[in-house]
């Protein structure tokens, strides 16, 4: 005969309690709650950490607590059954508690939780188990320990996947906000979302991307960043990647050991500057030194975009125009016209100094005195062919536009 179920009793009771570990299971179902709290109470007797969370954190490990115990019937119940149950059941742990859980607790004290959790239960085995079925017991839930630990595994994995593929938009975002000139409120906002520090000095690098996935191209950028202990946003655009540098004292050098995540070719770093709110500036040099940087085909790798001045020019960027015509040019005649004059005839002669010297009706000391008095005051040496270049490029920009350029001061009579 089929016996009829009684008032409050579950349909499948008699099923678990027919079991091998049936009246086991049905102890363990029914003291969930107590061992869920003592499960907390021991983490806040020994996780210092874990008595700092706030009340609704605290709350949350609460009913992963009970979740999990509850899974650990299921598990129990189902261990005979399909290889694809106690994975899934484990999984739905970590659903009781919002997905914010994961990025206040670490995965390593989510394990320090788990731990708590499996040892209370394992302490109480003696008073739940069915006489003999105590060792059954113990080693069922060592296994579904194993379980619960790669369930916590899977979900951090998750959440870092999704929290990666996030950040990587985000920084994209924010780098492209850089490269278009967006207002320094907009760069803010979106470096805020990223959590950035925003350490000083500031520089953007461009260079050719590596290729192949966005995300697996920065992650070598970052680690590398790491081990420097260098803070860094970078996005890929098109071929192009792009590298915002922060608290390196020397940008330059920091992008030099950086390389390792750069495609072939040029990569241009531009200026320092106190704040992300000013590396539009840096991001528009670096960008335009990138596309300049092909006719200088023995740069150094990296250059400095203010090393790329006169390409620059040349390539149509007012920026580096008006600084050779301003800073360079400019210097120049307000210095008086004896150091313009020496530099015409200097680069009029071949870039001979004697041949100058003659020309000018001085003596070759007086030629050399007067080159080396222009390297200090435009930091460009004649004497240097590479320098040479950027100063007969600013002596043209000066001249084709000479209204810009302030005039001379009055000699004294």
């Amino acid at each position: 005969m089929t016996r009829q179920v009684e008032a409050g009793e579950r349909p499948d009771d008699d099923a678990a309690d027919v079991g091998p570990l049936g009246a086991s299971i049905r102890a363990i179902e029914q003291a969930a709650g107590s061992l869920a709290t003592a499960s907390v109470a021991r983490m806040d007797e020994v996780l210092p950490w874990f008595r700092e969370l706030p009340a609704d954190q605290r709350a949350w490990v609460m009913l992963v607590a009970q979740a999990g115990v509850r899974s650990l019937v299921e598990w129990l119940r189902r261990r005979e059954g399909d290889d694809g149950g106690p994975q899934a059941v484990s999984d739905e742990v970590f659903e009781a508690a919002p997905r914010a859980l994961a990025r206040s607790i670490n995965l390593q004290q989510t394990v320090q939780l788990v731990k708590i959790t499996i040892e209370v239960a394992e302490e109480q085995v003696p008073h739940l188990a069915a006489a003999g079925e105590e060792a059954a017991i113990q080693d069922a839930i060592l296994r579904f320990s194993r379980e619960i630990a790669f369930a916590a595994a899977r979900v951090y994995a998750r959440a870092a996947e999704t929290r990666g593929a996030w950040d990587t938009r985000l920084q994209a975002l924010l780098v492209d906000a850089l490269l278009r000139g967006d207002s320094s409120d907009v760069v803010a906002s979106r470096a805020a979302a990223l959590g950035w520090g925003d350490a000083s000095p500031v520089a953007v690098a461009v260079g050719r991307s590596p290729g192949g996935e966005a995300t697996m191209v920065l992650h070598t950028v970052y680690r590398t960043a790491r081990r420097i202990g260098v803070d860094i946003l970078g996005g890929v655009h098109g071929d192009r990647l792009v590298v915002v540098l922060a608290g390196a004292p020397d940008p330059l050098a920091a992008t030099r050991q950086l390389l390792v995540g750069f495609g072939d070719g040029p990569v241009v770093v531009g200026p320092a500057v106190p704040s992300l709110d000013e590396a539009t500036e840096s991001a528009r040099a670096a960008l335009a030194g990138y596309r300049a940087a092909p006719a200088w085909p023995a740069a150094p790798r990296p250059v400095s975009a203010g090393d790329l001045l006169p390409e620059r020019a040349l390539a149509g960027d007012a920026e580096a125009r008006r600084i050779l015509r301003q800073d360079v040019y400019g210097v120049l005649v307000r210095a008086g016209g004896e150091l313009l004059d020496t530099l015409d005839a200097f680069f009029t002669a071949g870039s001979v100094l004697e041949s100058a010297a003659r020309a000018l009706f001085v003596h070759p000391n007086t030629v050399r005195y007067r080159l080396r008095r222009i390297g200090e005051v435009t930091g460009f040496t004649p004497l240097v062919a590479r320098d040479a270049f950027t100063l007969r490029i600013a002596l043209t920009v000066g001249r084709l536009d000479p209204s810009a350029v302030p005039p001379a001061p009055p000699t004294g009579g």
